[in-house]
């Protein structure tokens, strides 16, 4: 990596030019046609004081040239933003011998300061410093000593210089935190889009699982009429209504997992069964036999009449928000609602109120409930998380239930 990448956070391009800038620039906003007309005025302003002062104790013919060379260097500001560093130095040597454009001179050593390196700064501050020495003895103000002269003219110098830089550092500052921000945007929905991929390959994974367990029931009763072809008819008539109904689900689970990709090189048996909504009693008091306190509230006469794939939907988010309640508000009752019919729909909820006293900090990704809302989306439904109303946290899914 090279010395210019390295340190390209110190200096953005847009804040610090390189050499030979200025070709190609863009055009000039709003602010930076006000910036330039306020910066044209106070140095016309302090040109005039200038030119105040000297007609005091020079003649007609110095002042007019003053007040030309002032003019003319005031209107030389309209080129810094295009060349800072040559308008500078023109303008360091200017204000040695015309002390209206001094001012002129203070504002392209502030350019210079906020837009220019500090190699460029430092020979730009040098010429001006000893513009504002020599013009004491150039153009002696019979009114102030020279000491004083000298004193005023230094502590000006670098007060522009030093606010330029000022400026410079604070751009810095705030363009290092808005790629900062920016960054940690990018990777907060790279670490989203990971956890999506993810729900989506596990999701694939259980469908191949249960597609394999259902292929392979299919061909066992296939086998049994192969090997007995002169079973009874109404044995026959039963493997067969076996094979069409297994046939039947193994279609449905095809069409789910249509679009959602296996990871490649995943190792598993085929055969093994994956939890339905059936087995949500298991769950509970398996979570009860851990040590929490769970109350399963369903008005759901035949669970197993809920189709399969909404039964595993089911079963991941309330195994999930069972884990989660478990780790940031232990002690407290998790209440696990199940409603639905054929045709509205199935609701599943689970809540637990905030925990007593201080709890532990748990550390967790927070991919868990992107997860769950990616396969509620994927089953045609909903999630929907965050703090309930009376306190606690809150973890409701709507999934589809056909009629």
């Amino acid at each position: 990596m090279t010395r210019t990448v390295r340190h390209r956070w110190l200096l953005p391009s847009h804040l610090v030019e390189p050499d030979g800038a200025g070709a190609g620039r863009p055009r000039r906003t709003v602010r930076d046609w006000t910036v330039d007309v306020l910066i044209f005025l106070l140095a016309a302003g302090f040109g005039l004081l200038a030119v105040d002062a000297s007609a005091r104790y020079d003649g007609e013919a110095l002042v007019l040239t003053d007040q030309i060379v002032g003019a003319l260097a005031c209107c030389a500001l309209w080129l810094r933003r295009r060349a800072p560093v040559a308008v500078a130095a023109v303008l360091a040597v200017t204000g040695a011998l015309v002390p209206a454009a001094a001012g002129a001179m203070l504002a392209a050593l502030f350019s210079v300061a906020v837009r220019r390196p500090f190699r460029d700064i430092a020979w730009i501050l040098a010429l001006a410093l000893a513009g504002a020495v020599g013009t004491v003895f150039v153009r002696p103000d019979p009114e102030t000593g020279a000491v004083l002269g000298i004193t005023l003219g230094c502590v000006l110098t670098l007060l522009a210089a030093a606010w330029g830089m000022l400026v410079r550092a604070r751009r810095q500052l705030v363009e290092a935190l808005r790629e900062r921000a920016e960054r940690a945007e990018a990777e907060a929905e790279l670490r989203a889009a990971q956890a999506q991929r993810l729900a989506r390959e596990a999701i694939a994974r259980e469908m191949h699982d249960v597609l394999a367990h259902r292929l392979t029931l299919l061909s066992v009763h296939a086998g049994a009429l192969e090997f007995r072809p002169d079973a009874p008819p109404a044995q026959i008539a039963r493997a067969a209504g076996v094979i069409r109904d297994s046939a039947h689900e193994a279609l449905q689970d095809l069409r789910e997992i249509i679009g959602v990709l296996r990871a490649p090189g995943d190792e598993g048996g085929g055969d093994r069964p994956q939890p339905t909504l059936a087995t949500l009693g298991a769950l509970v008091d398996e979570s009860r036999a851990a040590g929490m306190r769970v109350r399963l509230d369903s008005t759901l006469d035949d669970p197993g009449a809920v189709p399969a794939a909404t039964g595993r939907t089911v079963y991941r988010i309330a195994q999930e928000a069972l884990t989660n309640a478990r780790k940031h508000a232990p002690g407290t009752e998790v209440t696990v609602l199940l409603r639905g019919r054929p045709g509205d729909g199935l609701t599943v909820e689970v809540r637990n109120p905030a925990p007593d006293g201080e709890v532990p900090h748990v550390p967790g990704s927070g991919q868990g409930l992107i997860g769950l809302s990616e396969r509620a989306a994927l089953a045609g439904g909903r999630l929907d998380h965050g703090t309930a109303p009376g306190g606690g946290f809150a973890v409701t899914a709507w999934l589809p239930w056909p009629p």
